[in-house]
């Protein structure tokens, strides 16, 4: 008996072996489609595959499998996908779309009344079509009626995650741009989010059903049912809504300013712009910087801007992500970015992002649109001085689209109508173009091309011309690695010079020229871990190139002597990394670690001087020199970014914030405001790179539910290593410039009060800031001193800056703007006496800065006429009537002294001192 038993047993064991072996599989995929792969499964074993062809999706597959388990096989294929598999009695697989299929019921499963303790369980009946898959949570109805449900994202039954991550892009479906600022609302848990300027979003939803709506201002609004089984992505495409409304409630980005943790933000919408009164009815998105809190200029038609005390080198002008050095056309009068190609515009002006690095005080980050890819549209302007134009075409609808845009001045045909010979003979002409190239090669990923360039000449008499240009080309490769994570590989190059060519008489004629030049490569990378936390890191370096000047004669007779300083190089790289994340339902954090590092690289010259002594030609001790490539010195160090937010209420919070930056390119100028020649200056041996540090407090409040915004930010900002001239400086082709510049240390602080009203027939702003920015230039010599040491006004102290911005809009036709802007006057250096020395008068002078010039005020006036809104015509219209400074006030731009009769004699210099009325006519087609 013991004897067949034990034959029984071993019969058994060997009956099972071959059965598993028998299941063992061996096969190969080489970059198969997926169904495809599940085809030759099917034909090379005897399992039998029940699917729906339209799961297989574009995904393909590769592999080598040798005796392998079918669930190994599987695994290996569905993996990254929303496919689920079960495999069934008679080797039959059945394939699921995210759920999975459970072949033994929860316990509780059938609804049970207990009669009591003696008699049997009650058992409710059940259809066999409610014999349905079940996910924890979810009622039998809602999955009845599973065939109008969305279904998202791959169950795993192993898995004790309760919440998933939803993403997804919101399009507008007629023109598949994406759209801005959209609110993304979970109804289940009431959270909710907002679309980005590229229209993506990420939100985290509770596994089972849910619903989503996508609402936005100009947007039929969508709701859309979830069965969420996991991670996945819901696009969607959205109509624009034409309904006529009596009032118009931004709803996806009302609370941003209450919700965003960086502190300092500010942000541009392009359709606000066109209802500001300008100078010449031109739009300029820098002017409407200058009327928001913490952003002012040295004066009117002064080129560049100051922001919480900063200088005008201290702003990064990113345009795609390529920077331009001079943003402004004839001396600051005019923008050179152009409104109607520009998307957005974030300014940065508290807590910078640590992606971005390199200058001391703020961030312009200025977008362009894309284009159009389903038709061929446009939008022109008409005004006294420029003219406007931009085109947007499809190149292969559906997937790509070129955007061109370009401005130009036809002044010089006005001054040459002129009866003023001596205007007649000038020239201040100007243009800019740009160009943008959008390709969506598949889901995954899509690139942006991006070329610019400005172009500005000028001269008082026919003698002298004077020019200067901006150019600059980005690449941007975007590329979706999952639905969690993505990056962005970028190139830029940037370039910024200028000419002087003048040409009065033989003897004296010459053409002098200078120039900057970047390039830069740079990763970015985004993973969303979960809703708390949201990493950026990546590296970027960046190349400089300067010629620093040179000077030719323009023909044999000129005695003019040619000079070519020695080109610079330098480089600079970085790493960052950053994360938002929230601690609680209040507390939010924004942490940032920027590390950047600088070399200084030959080919160069650099001069040595004693230690401790003044830097001149008496203690140049060596000249040393280097080969190409060979580093002469390097800086660095850590950079911080910390903003906090806290919730008092659902509409007030608190910010805090510190960050520090290094600047490793200074500019060179002696004038008082920005100057088309100033030239920019690489840290070497002798000048050492800017620092900062900033600390920042504010409060944010909505008002009646948004419709008013109220904030108060606070902050003080300490400088190092400044770099200043010495009287009498001569910067401009100086080989040995250290020896005629000062670094010292400086400190800015001040109060920014801003209140908006977003809602109702009058809307606008009231923006107040308090301000003070000092330098101190105290070295151990009294020739490295200023002001004997001490703090001292910088050239753009502004203690006051005040504007306000209103519309009115009488219909939708009509509307009424004004523009008030109050400053105090900017410091000035008065004379004071004359003294005679060896028999000679001299003119002594204050302190420098000492006193100030007149405080400025002006208020402009404009009228603005929308064309008739209906949808079928070929092109709409606006008229806009502006009259700038209507009040007449003669604002003085500069005041300067000459001697006459042995008197000096103080005057001054104003820029518009007459009201100036402009008509301007533009048009979207």
């Amino acid at each position: 008996m013991k004897a067949v038993l034990s034959i029984c047993i071993l019969f058994s064991f060997y009956l099972g072996l071959a059965q598993n072996q028998e299941n063992r599989i061996s096969v190969q995929f080489d970059n198969l489609p997926l169904k495809e792969a599940i085809v030759k499964l099917q034909t090379s074993t005897t399992y039998t595959f029940y699917y729906i062809d339209d799961w297989m999706g574009s995904k393909r597959v590769s592999g080598n499998f040798e005796r392998a388990s079918i669930g190994e096989v599987l695994d290996h294929l569905f993996a990254e996908t929303d496919l689920n598999y079960h495999i069934m009695e008679g080797r039959r697989v059945i394939l699921t779309k995210g759920s999975v299929i459970y072949d033994q019921l929860p316990d509780n499963f059938f609804p049970s009344t207990v009669i009591d303790s003696t008699q049997s369980l009650v058992v409710e009946n059940i259809a066999a079509d409610d014999m349905l898959p079940i996910l924890q949570g979810t009622s039998q109805e809602a999955i009845r009626k599973s065939n109008a449900i969305i279904k998202i994202g791959r169950e795993d039954r192993n898995s004790s995650r309760r919440s998933a991550t939803l993403q997804g892009r919101a399009m507008n479906r007629a023109t598949q741009r994406p759209i801005l600022d959209l609110a993304v609302v979970v109804k289940q848990t009431g959270s909710g989010t907002t679309t980005n300027a590229q229209g993506y979003y990420s939100i985290e939803v509770p596994l089972g059903r849910n619903q989503i709506t996508v609402s936005g201002l100009g947007y039929r609004g969508e709701q859309k049912e979830l069965m969420v089984y996991g991670d996945g992505q819901l696009n969607f495409e959205l109509t624009e809504s034409f309904e006529v409304l009596d009032e118009v409630v931004v709803e996806g980005n009302r609370n941003r300013n209450i919700e965003q943790t960086i502190g300092g933000v500010l942000q541009l919408e392009m359709k606000e712009i066109k209802n500001i009164p300008l100078v010449l009815g031109e739009r300029d998105i820098f002017k409407v910087a200058t009327a928001l809190p913490g952003v002012t200029t040295a004066g009117e038609g002064a080129a560049g801007f100051n922001v919480r005390g900063g200088k005008t080198d201290q702003n990064l002008i990113l345009l795609d992500h390529a920077v331009i050095y001079n943003p402004a056309h004839f001396f600051g009068l005019f923008s050179a970015i152009n409104p109607f190609t520009t998307s957005n515009v974030e300014i940065y002006k508290g807590n910078v992002p640590a992606e971005f690095g390199g200058r001391l005080s703020s961030v312009f980050d200025i977008q362009t649109k894309d284009g159009n890819d389903q038709k061929f549209t446009g939008e022109a302007s008409i005004g006294p001085v420029t003219s406007n134009l931009m085109l947007e075409t499809p190149v292969v609808k559906d997937k790509s689209s070129l955007l061109i845009g370009g401005r130009a001045t036809y002044s010089n045909w006005i001054l040459r109508s002129l009866d003023d010979e001596t205007l007649k003979n000038s020239e201040a002409s100007f243009f800019d173009v740009i160009a943008k190239y959008n390709h969506k090669i598949n889901e995954n990923n899509d690139v942006k091309v991006m070329g610019y360039y400005s172009d500005d000449a000028f001269n008082i008499t026919r003698d002298s011309v004077q020019s200067y240009s901006n150019r600059a080309a980005s690449v941007q490769w975007n590329h979706k690695f999952s639905e969690r994570s993505k990056g962005a590989l970028i190139f830029t190059n940037s370039q910024y010079k200028f000419d002087i060519n003048f040409d009065a008489n033989s003897v004296n004629d010459f053409d002098l020229k200078y120039n900057i030049e970047e390039t830069l490569l740079k990763l970015k990378m985004k993973y969303l871990h979960n809703s708390d936390h949201n990493f950026d890191y990546g590296f970027s370096g960046k190349l400089y190139r300067v010629n620093p000047g040179s000077i030719e004669p323009l023909s044999g007779e000129s005695v003019i002597n040619p000079i070519f300083l020695p080109k610079e190089r330098g480089l600079e790289t970085a790493v960052f990394i950053s994360d938002d994340f929230k601690i609680n339902e209040k507390l939010s954090i924004h942490a940032g670690l920027r590390y950047s590092l600088y070399a200084a690289l030959g080919a160069s010259s650099q001069r040595i001087y004693e230690p401790g002594q003044p830097l001149s030609e008496e203690t140049l001790v060596e000249t040393q020199t280097f080969d190409k490539n060979e580093v002469i010195k390097t800086y660095g160090g850590a950079e911080a970014r910390i903003s906090a937010r806290y919730f008092l209420n659902p509409s007030l919070s608190v910010k805090a914030s510190f960050n520090n930056t290094y600047q490793y390119v200074h500019t060179l100028s002696n004038n008082t405001t920005a100057s088309p020649t100033d030239t920019w200056k690489l840290s070497d041996i002798n000048i050492a790179p800017q620092r900062a540090d900033q600390f920042a407090l504010g409060i944010h409040r909505n008002i009646n539910d948004s419709e008013y915004e109220l904030s108060i930010e606070s902050y003080f900002k300490k400088f190092d290593n400044i770099l200043d001239y010495k009287t009498g400086a001569n910067l401009l082709l100086n080989e040995a410039v250290e020896t005629n510049v000062l670094q010292g240390e400086g400190k800015s602080y001040g109060v920014e009060l801003l209140i908006k009203k977003n809602q109702g027939k009058l809307n606008g702003w009231l923006g107040y800031t308090y301000s003070r920015s000092l330098i101190k230039f105290d070295g151990a010599l009294e020739e490295e001193r200023i002001n004997g040491g001490s703090y001292f006004a910088s050239n753009y102290d502004k203690p006051h800056d005040l504007s306000l911005v209103t519309n009115f809009k009488f219909n939708r036709r009509y509307s009424l703007s004004a523009n008030f802007a109050y400053q105090t006057g900017r410091p000035v250096t008065y004379p004071v006496g004359n003294y005679v020395y060896e028999g000679k008068e001299y003119t002594f002078y204050s302190d420098r800065n000492k006193f100030r010039i007149p405080d400025y005020y002006r208020l402009d006036v404009s009228f603005n006429i929308e064309g008739n809104h209906k949808i079928k015509k070929f092109a709409h219209s606006f008229w806009n009537i502006s009259i700038y400074n209507v009040l007449g006030r003669n604002n003085p731009f500069s005041v300067f002294f000459v001697t006459e009769e042995g008197q000096i004699k103080a005057y001054k210099s104003s820029i518009f001192s007459i009201p100036i009325p402009t008509i301007t006519y533009n048009f979207k087609f």
